[in-house]
């Protein structure tokens, strides 16, 4: 068997001198905890409140109390966090929302922000 040094050996083995076999040691997964990200309804002067709540329903599965009190909020204060995601979940309803209220003629918008 040949001699054992730094250069050819994995960092992961480890050789046991007096059998001449070979343990694999698992390295230890590391996950990384994925960013997030928020969607926020923007404030608008032409969209119906009720539209607002609709949406907010449809496609944040907000309960109808739930909806309402964001949408106030959203038309006191200028936005809204409408939900956190992970960042491709973030920018497909973001999307959607800009799409189906493009669909239906109101400039309700919704963007992505980091949480």
């Amino acid at each position: 068997m040949p001699e054992n040094n730094s250069q050819d050996s994995d960092r992961n083995d480890q050789l046991d001198i007096e059998s001449g076999t070979r343990a694999l040691v698992r390295p230890q997964d590391k996950t990384k905890t994925p960013s997030f990200y928020k969607v926020l309804i923007l404030n608008d002067d032409f969209t119906p409140r009720d539209y607002v709540v609709h949406v907010l329903q449809k496609f944040f599965r907000k309960s109808e109390q739930e909806a309402t009190h964001l949408m106030l909020q959203v038309h006191h204060k200028g936005q809204g966090v409408a939900g956190v995601f992970t960042c491709e979940i973030a920018e497909t309803k973001a999307y959607q929302v800009n799409e189906y209220s493009k669909k239906h003629k109101y400039p309700l918008k919704c963007v992505v922000e980091a949480a």
